[in-house]
């Protein structure tokens, strides 16, 4: 009973169709395909899988992948980020740096007391002139 019911399927899949395409206003032929199930079931799937390898080739091969949510959390983007907050860090620091310096010529412009002087000792390496 199992092999003819196989049987059976595989004829239906293989059963011949035919598709015509015609004119509705004079009735004409314009294309006629000769189909099958099985022809039309193997098209469709051979179709689907051009789309999914494009679609997937498209994400991988492109930069479309970091717009992935979680692709982008890689090792590249420590190491990155790791270079910003230094950079921030420097810049936060060069900031103050200069609004100190503004503050204390407001003050000495505006007449007001003299700025603290800053007397620590910087350990500068020596220089080595013998090379001159």
């Amino acid at each position: 009973m199992a092999k003819a019911y196989v049987s059976a399927t595989f004829r239906r899949l293989q059963n011949r169709y035919r598709l015509v395409v015609m004119n509705d206003d004079t009735y004409e032929e314009v294309v006629t395909f000769k189909l099958s199930r099985l022809s039309v079931y193997i098209g469709l799937s051979t179709v689907f899988v051009l789309l999914v390898s494009l679609t997937v080739a498209l994400l991988v091969y492109s930069p479309l992948k970091y717009y992935i949510p979680g692709y982008g959390a890689g090792r590249s983007n420590k190491g990155e980020l790791q270079v910003l907050k230094m950079k921030t860090d420097s810049l936060q620091q060069a900031l103050q740096n200069n609004d100190r310096y503004i503050n204390s010529i407001k003050s000495v412009l505006n007449g007001g007391p003299m700025p603290q002087r800053d007397t620590a000792v910087l350990d500068l390496p020596k220089q080595d002139n013998s090379n001159y």
